[in-house]
């Protein structure tokens, strides 16, 4: 029952807060206006919808905490919970700052990267992950170097863990920043993302209550932020709330160890398409990696002919495909699935490109 009552409480809150995040965004001006090729709406949208989703889930998380024992359990203790919050506040101050001010892509890196040092800091971190080539684990907290106690904790820097984990939270975090291109798109798939993480934390295996409780509040804020920023979306994210749902599924993942193939699965057609976006802009083009484009897969589905809704809908129904995948797999079978779903990104990118050679430019969303 208190997954259902945190699950609504979430949503609501996150649904009225939206309203009123709306008016202080456009109040203030800070919305995104269409000044540039790819970007597909019409009229300016307010920015600043991950606030609203933020300040739902702290809400909820923050009643349970004082109000039950489910906050803090054993694989969210009270650290890590301090170590989520501190990330998540820096994300979303980065994010007001630069719908504000548009910054460069220099200066938008420094967010996400205080935040994932923030839960390095706090201890969290991916320590082992199943061999994917056959039995046991592989062990990444070799090479520690004591730095410092704090509060009676030893603050150590474990050399192979914590850059993994760096990088995989700074991967998550700017694959769904890339991927907020379409309304709806990244609310959807994360709400997609917690769902699997809840499903797959309350199965016998794992049965991990309080990484449950946290992703079925996590997809509250979503689908109440949904409810507004589905196609024709009448507010953004934004740059921080973008982030913000990179950050948790990343987050989610490592905390208790055990989901980063889950995640690779969800997000898989999203980190692919990133991946390939990055390779081509460094070594085709020869341009920095920060400067946008219309050349995303969920941009080349509009010019290959689907509409706004159909090419959400197509990126939703894999991620949800794969992601309720991995709830059955085994480690080699979730290897067998990336290699799956390498190919049909392969499949999904031709095509989009063949059928593109008819359209000469987006011509805009349709029904």
């Amino acid at each position: 029952m208190v997954y259902f009552i945190s699950f609504v409480l979430s949503l609501a809150l996150s649904g009225f807060l939206t309203i009123a995040i709306k008016r202080v965004a456009t109040r203030f001006g800070i919305v995104d206006k269409p000044n540039s090729p790819r970007k597909i709406h019409k009229q300016p949208r307010p920015l600043l919808g991950g606030v609203a989703v933020f300040l739902s889930f702290w809400i909820v998380i923050i009643i349970l905490a004082l109000c039950t024992d489910f906050l803090p359990a054993r694989y969210i203790s009270f650290r890590f919970l301090i170590g989520i919050f501190t990330a998540s506040c820096i994300i979303i101050t980065g994010g007001i700052i630069d719908d504000k001010y548009n910054l460069k892509p220099r200066w938008q890196i420094i967010a996400p990267a205080l935040a994932a040092l923030a839960i390095i800091g706090a201890g969290a971190g991916v320590e082992f992950v199943t061999n994917p080539l056959g039995d046991g684990l592989w062990y990444l907290n070799k090479f520690q170097w004591h730095i410092a106690t704090m509060a009676g904790r030893s603050l150590s820097f474990i050399l192979i863990a914590d850059v993994f984990t760096f990088i995989w939270l700074m991967g998550m975090m700017f694959t769904t920043k890339l991927l907020d291109g379409l309304d709806g798109l990244v609310s959807g798939i994360t709400t997609i993302g917690a769902f699997i993480i809840f499903a797959l934390s309350l199965t016998d295996k794992t049965f991990q209550p309080d990484v449950a409780l946290i992703s079925i509040v996590l997809a509250g804020a979503f689908v109440g932020f949904l409810f507004w920023n589905a196609y024709p979306a009448k507010i953004f994210l934004g740059e921080g709330g973008s982030v913000f749902a990179g950050f948790m599924l990343g987050m989610l993942a490592i905390i208790s160890g055990g989901k980063v193939a889950t995640a690779l699965l969800i997000m898989g057609i999203p980190i692919l398409d990133v991946i390939w976006v990055i390779i081509r802009r460094l070594f085709v083009e020869h341009r920095p990696v920060g400067t946008g484009d219309s050349k995303h897969l969920h941009f080349r589905l509009l010019t290959a002919g689907l509409s706004h809704r159909q090419s959400v809908l197509l990126l939703w129904g894999l991620a949800a495909l794969f992601g309720i995948a991995s709830l059955f797999l085994q480690t080699q079978g979730k290897v067998y699935s990336m290699i799956i779903l390498i190919l049909v990104m392969i499949i999904l990118g031709i095509w989009a490109t063949e059928r593109s050679k008819h359209f000469s430019k987006i011509s805009g969303p349709t029904l």
